[in-house]
């Protein structure tokens, strides 16, 4: 279960299924970014050492989906470029909380509803777009994706009862449902 308040539109798809370049080299600094956050908490909280082997895995993982993702590039007409931020990381970071230890809490159930997200619309691309190949792509990119959602939602749980980070992750999938209506229709996995 992804634990996401909101299903995507037909009309997201429709516009991922259409820039197929777009969303790729933006999949690539997604991949990037999920591998530096990783490296970044074991930066942030060296003193939490059940975080340790769980990050390098997804760091290493992420690491192995960014090179697969700028190996499909240049079939599809992309190259790397630099992006103009979205904001919904950002947004969805304002809601974390700055105390310890719903802090470390926060950031990993945030992580978690960013993978959710991108898993719910790997799903979609795996059913709908019309390239076989990537269509075969997504459904294994949309696994992984599940599998460090379930990651991060469980760290979460080592550092507080069960029952309060279900609540605060309902509140949090709330603010990312609200800080999706309010993203600009890009050709992007998380807007």
């Amino acid at each position: 279960m992804l634990c996401l308040r909101s299903q995507t539109q037909d009309a997201w798809l429709e516009r991922a299924c259409s820039h197929t370049a777009e969303i790729l080299v933006d999949h690539a600094h997604c991949e990037r970014k999920a591998a530096t956050q990783a490296l970044t908490m074991l930066a942030r909280f060296p003193d939490k050492p059940e975080l340790v082997a769980p990050m390098i895995a997804l760091a290493r993982e992420e690491l192995e989906h960014f090179e697969l993702v700028m190996t499909a590039l240049p079939r599809y007409g992309g190259v790397m470029e630099a992006q103009v931020n979205s904001g919904y990381q950002t947004e969805l970071h304002a809601a974390v909380r700055k105390e310890m230890p719903g802090k470390l809490i926060d950031l990993l159930l945030v992580a978690g509803l960013i993978e959710a997200r991108s898993c719910e619309r790997f799903k979609l691309l795996s059913e709908h777009h019309p390239d076989a190949d990537l269509r075969a792509f997504f459904r294994s990119l949309l696994e992984s994706e599940a599998r460090h959602h379930a990651t991060f939602v469980r760290l979460a749980e080592g550092f507080a009862d069960r029952d309060s980070v279900r609540q605060r992750l309902g509140e949090l999938a709330d603010h990312e449902r609200a800080v999706l209506e309010r993203m600009p229709p890009l050709p992007r996995i998380h807007t």
